[in-house]
């Protein structure tokens, strides 16, 4: 039987194939895709025979009810992605997690790297995770320019390494903080302190216009297709990219050589006329 398309990987993708559905199987593949549940075994347990109830996204971790007191997380990682399909549909060599439910439909981990995770947490155990400590979320609660700027007052760590600071901000990535930073006309590298209010502002607009395209292109997929969307086509916003893997081509702004550095180990593009 061929493949059914694919839902989109979002809370929105997800409501209709889950909600209010019951797990009726559950297969880990792989156990490091466990090592963020307390204890391991605990997993196939505590999600199998739950009814899935709310779903809801925070930063970069997807959050679902299950039972009574229990959520079910999922973090993609870097090369991480959902797949909604038949249970006779072929499974994709790098499956990780397979989770059956009650109507048939399979929910499938792929992710080649396993940089990603998956645990069933109590309410205890997510109050004691790293995802309470998360700061506010960047599309959906992006705190005003004051706020912003008064948690970056007096900090020498790089403008860059900030934004990816989950306890920050929590969902930017790393190509999208070079955008951002370009957009806003700000070197990552510069200190967070040394910003001015309207510097951070700036930073503030260039968040919500950045993420606003990426949803619309549907994300980003570099060469490797490490990430691809849940039917298995390519996110478009690589082309629109402004400095992100453009090292030595021209900015589209003032047609100056990108440049690629590492700010605290992390790739970096920025263009050197334009982000001061």
């Amino acid at each position: 039987m061929p493949e059914l398309p694919e839902v989109e990987t979002t809370r929105r993708g997800l409501v209709p194939v889950l909600a209010g559905r019951s797990v009726a199987r559950v297969e880990v593949l792989h156990p490091r895709m466990l090592r963020r549940q307390p204890d391991p075994v605990d997993f196939v347990p505590r999600l199998s025979g739950q009814v899935v109830g709310e779903l809801r996204r925070r930063g970069k971790f997807l959050l679902i009810e299950v039972g009574e007191g229990l959520t079910w997380v999922f973090h993609l990682g870097m090369s991480g992605r959902m797949s909604i399909t038949t249970r006779e549909a072929p499974r994709h060599p790098h499956t990780r997690v397979v989770v059956r439910t009650d109507a048939g439909r399979e929910v499938r981990m792929v992710d080649p790297r396993t940089f990603g995770f998956t645990s069933v947490l109590t309410a205890d155990e997510l109050a004691e995770s790293s995802i309470a400590r998360l700061g506010p979320d960047a599309l959906t609660a992006l705190p005003s320019a004051r706020e912003l700027a008064s948690g970056a007052a007096g900090r020498r760590v790089a403008t860059k390494t900030l934004l990816l600071d989950q306890r920050y901000l929590a969902g930017l990535g790393n190509i999208y903080a070079d955008e951002v930073l370009f957009a806003a006309a700000v070197a990552g590298d510069r200190p967070a302190g040394s910003l001015s209010l309207a510097e951070v502002g700036a930073i503030r607009t260039a968040i919500g216009r950045v993420l606003a395209d990426g949803l619309e292109h549907g994300g980003t997929s570099l060469d490797d297709l490490a990430y691809l969307l849940p039917d298995g086509r390519a996110g478009r916003h690589l082309e629109y990219l402004s400095v992100y893997g453009r090292e030595g081509k021209p900015c589209r702004r003032c047609g100056a050589p990108i440049v690629k550095a590492r700010i605290n180990g992390r790739s970096s593009h920025r263009c050197p006329a334009c982000q001061a």
